[in-house]
């Protein structure tokens, strides 16, 4: 082996090393102070010792190079001494911002950033949370729910509300959230107590409730009350359904994970998210398309006008359509998903103006469903308030997906191999692929990706954690849009 090729190995492991000492220190301000840490978005919680690299180095695309394991590692150790809780801090961005400060009192930089986060003492009591139905969402709610689950106040999946279908249903229900065929195995461990029909998932216990009517559950038997429960089934999408729920003892509020119907609010988190009042009782976290689409066109709006345009989504197909040629209520949607493009139609862009009212009439949309079953894309031709290049507009939308306060919605990435697969468990709801983007004059094409399941999940849980008073600080401040 050569000098040169010793000398690559020897700074590797020394950068695994230094990797390595990170991975206690944001376990320990997760667990204790209900801290989540990322770099530039990109979580740090439960990595391995090569990713948390990989998340260093994935700053070159954004700042030309990449953040200093070093530096973070200082930025951890500083945190650690810091009495604050429920905070969302990005290390990535905070080091970025201390370099630009040019440096100096790390401890006074921290204090600053940290100031408007709250004490420990002074975070509350966390929220309830109730899955009604397991499905695609439902599972992996519950697995982002598990995940997130803190000893600190934040979201508690208290238990699952599903319709029995035999004597093995809960050894069944708890196989298809340790195993899943698209995000793979869950992380963890499982245990199954039949006798009393619960699911104990890493320290969560979750009790299983067999229903086939929202009204005559008793949650309160169970030590639960003032719950969220977050409607999976698609069942009800009107008041008159969902308000069931609400009759149940101890549920306080419902959330649909599905477009709602009628004078149901449907929230996209980061757009219209911060109009939720204490009287809403009853909302919907609209659909994956409409979270996917509408942080974009957003960001598009306030920085170059849209006129109008059209939304082509080409979409993986769902459990909705049939495997094999079949009767189906909905028109072309009982042709074999796995063998055809299916064209289809979508609410989406239509349903953009209920989370932005100013893009009413605006937008036209269509869905093609295609055999892939998870992640799509959008692809927005729109027309702008004045002229554009293709780089203004991509240096504008990586800007807004680094420091605007969509960055956890918008992603933006530049590869020329880029696929679907390589967005399968993505947590921003919208990823722009650059190098795909047109411009003409005023005209726009732009692609985004989105995994349907998992991105829209996020978006879900975000929701929820507003509802229940536990959503995050964020650290360091993110800009408004306008800003950026």
């Amino acid at each position: 082996m050569t000098d040169q090729h010793t000398q690559a190995q020897a700074e590797w492991f020394d950068r695994v090393a230094a990797a390595e000492t990170i991975i206690p220190l944001v376990s320990k301000l997760y667990r204790e102070n209900n801290i989540v840490t990322s770099i530039h978005g990109r979580r740090l919680i439960n990595r391995s010792a090569i990713e948390v690299i990989k998340a260093h180095r994935a700053a070159r695309r954004h700042h030309g190079e990449e953040v200093e394991i070093e530096l973070t590692t200082r930025i951890l150790e500083e945190l650690s001494k810091m009495d604050v809780a429920t905070a969302s801090v990005d290390l990535g961005a905070l080091a970025h911002l201390y370099k630009e400060q040019g440096e100096g009192d790390l401890a006074a930089f921290l204090a600053e950033q940290l100031k408007e986060v709250k004490p420990a003492d002074e975070t509350g009591q966390g929220a309830d949370v109730v899955l009604y139905g397991f499905g695609r969402i439902g599972r992996l709610l519950a697995r982002i729910l598990i995940e997130q689950a803190a000893t600190g106040p934040g979201l508690r999946l208290r238990a699952i509300v599903v319709r029995k279908n035999g004597e093995d249903d809960i050894e069944k229900r708890a196989s298809l959230l340790r195993r899943d065929s698209i995000h793979g195995p869950f992380n963890g461990t499982i245990v199954v107590d039949k006798e009393n029909n619960t699911i104990l998932a890493n320290g969560t216990l979750i009790q299983v409730i067999y229903s086939s009517d929202p009204t005559t559950v008793d949650y309160t038997e169970y030590g639960i009350n003032d719950a969220i429960v977050v409607d999976n089934t698609g069942r009800w999408r009107d008041e008159e359904g969902l308000s069931q729920h609400l009759k149940a003892k101890g549920v306080k509020r419902v959330l649909l994970t599905a477009p709602g119907k009628g004078d149901i609010r449907n929230v996209v988190f980061g757009i219209n998210s911060k109009d939720i009042t204490d009287e809403d009782v009853i909302l919907s976290a609209a659909s994956c398309t409409t979270n996917g689409i509408t942080p974009v066109l957003r960001a598009l709006d306030a920085k170059f006008g849209v006129e109008h345009g059209h939304v082509e989504t080409v979409h993986s197909f769902t459990n909705d359509q049939n495997l094999i040629d079949n009767f189906h209520k909905g028109a072309r949607r009982g042709r074999a998903a796995t063998l055809n493009m299916v064209l289809t139609e979508t609410g989406a862009a239509k349903a953009v103006s209920k989370a932005l009212p100013e893009f009413a009439g605006k937008l036209t949309g269509n869905a093609i469903r295609v055999p892939t079953p998870d992640v799509s894309m959008a692809v927005l031709n729109l027309e702008l308030s004045k002229e554009v290049t293709r780089d203004e507009v991509n240096d504008y939308l990586r800007e807004v997906s680094l420091r605007s306060n969509l960055r956890q919605q918008i992603d933006y990435v530049e590869s020329p191999d880029i696929v679907s697969t390589d967005f399968v468990g993505h947590e921003r709801c919208g990823i722009v692929d650059g190098l795909a983007t047109i411009a003409n004059g005023n005209k726009l094409v732009l692609y985004v990706w989105y995994d349907n399941e998992y991105g829209y999940s996020k978006q879900v849980v975000r929701v929820i954690e507003q509802l229940g008073g536990v959503h995050p600080s964020v650290v360091p401040h993110r800009k408004d849009v306008l800003e950026i």
